[in-house]
């Protein structure tokens, strides 16, 4: 039997790097992923914007009448963008905060409404920066830390419900991919701030996506029956320094 053997699986931002690398874990894991993406791309299950409680309700109803349950959550949507508190616009901090923090928000919220049914747990990916500070990262610092607390609430509440449901985060470096492509092309010297980014990772080198999925298919599976509320740091060593 397969880590994840039947258990349907709601995976937002399926259509990025961590989020389509989530899917595949899920069904090589024995799963049902249920994909969603802010545009509704070839292969995906759903079109979600994870800032519309609209859609939210609509891809929960769809999946209560498709299935009737819901045995887990990814909640993969984000993005990134450079900044400190005087260069980033209320426009641009709004936007990450509706995205990273507000999308994560209402995916528990609304998941939870079928999960608690049979019970589950919920995988909300955080980062390394919402555990520590950078000068130019003022909205995704907060919208990532946001996110950190906000999954140790939910796995308070999800442990008094009957059956239970889990919730943890997973804070993940610098991962190859589109979003650290874009983000280090905003810098002045794009080759030069990879291998920056690249020199401050003990184990030099940047994450894989995959590696971020094989975590979320253990907090997802019964093998952390007894794992809530807590944190996983995935940085090749970054913050242990």
């Amino acid at each position: 039997m397969g880590r994840l053997q039947d258990k349907l699986i709601l995976i937002t931002g399926a259509a990025g790097a961590v989020g389509s690398a989530m899917a595949d874990a899920v069904v090589e894991a024995g799963g049902l992923a249920v994909t969603s993406d802010l545009a509704r791309a070839a292969g995906m299950d759903h079109s979600l914007d994870v800032t519309s409680e609209e859609d939210w309700r609509r891809v929960i109803d769809d999946i209560d009448r498709a299935a009737g349950r819901l045995d887990g959550l990814v909640n993969a949507a984000g993005i990134a963008v450079f900044g400190n508190v005087e260069d980033t616009d209320f426009a641009t901090w709004r936007r990450v905060m509706a995205i990273n923090l507000d999308g994560t928000f209402l995916g528990c919220k609304h998941a939870l409404a079928l999960m608690r049914r049979t019970g589950g747990a919920i995988v909300n990916i955080s980062s390394v920066s919402g555990l520590v500070g950078g000068h130019n990262l003022a909205a995704y610092n907060a919208s990532k830390g946001g996110v950190r607390l906000l999954t140790k609430s939910v796995a308070l509440h999800g442990a008094r419900l009957k059956p239970q449901v889990r919730c943890n985060s997973i804070h993940p470096a610098f991962l190859e991919g589109p979003m650290a492509d874009d983000l280090i092309g905003q810098t002045r010297n794009p080759e030069r701030a990879r291998e920056r980014m690249t020199a401050e990772v003990p184990l030099g080198r940047f994450g894989r996506p995959a590696e971020v999925a094989e975590m979320c298919v253990y907090l997802l599976s019964e093998e952390s029956a007894f794992v809530t509320g807590a944190e996983f740091v995935i940085d090749g060593g970054l913050t242990a320094k």
